[in-house]
């Protein structure tokens, strides 16, 4: 019975263990696409010229289409920070 228990257990600490890792990078992978850098918190600076009513964006984030998928297969894409050197590359559809 103690060995039933102790499975249930660790099966149930693997899947949100599982659960956990994949929200973690989908929340990484959306904050870089809106611009901001996950690990130093960086944002887009946005810079308005009064004189000549010109706006102006400094991007901290860099994204390069490293292979092309095709028409319908997954791009894999490289993020990279400015401010802290940040590289990773992710795989989107």
């Amino acid at each position: 019975m103690q060995t039933l228990i102790f499975l249930l257990l660790a099966f149930l600490i693997a899947i949100f263990s599982v659960l956990l890792y994949y929200k973690n990078k989908h929340s990484r992978v959306d904050k870089l696409n809106q611009g901001e850098c996950p690990t130093c918190g960086e944002k887009t600076k946005t810079f308005y010229d009064e004189n000549t009513k010109t706006t102006f964006r400094q991007e901290v984030i860099s994204a390069k289409v490293l292979k092309g998928g095709g028409c319908s297969g997954v791009n894999d894409i490289e993020y990279r920070c400015k401010a802290c050197g940040l590289k990773e590359v992710y795989s989107q559809a």
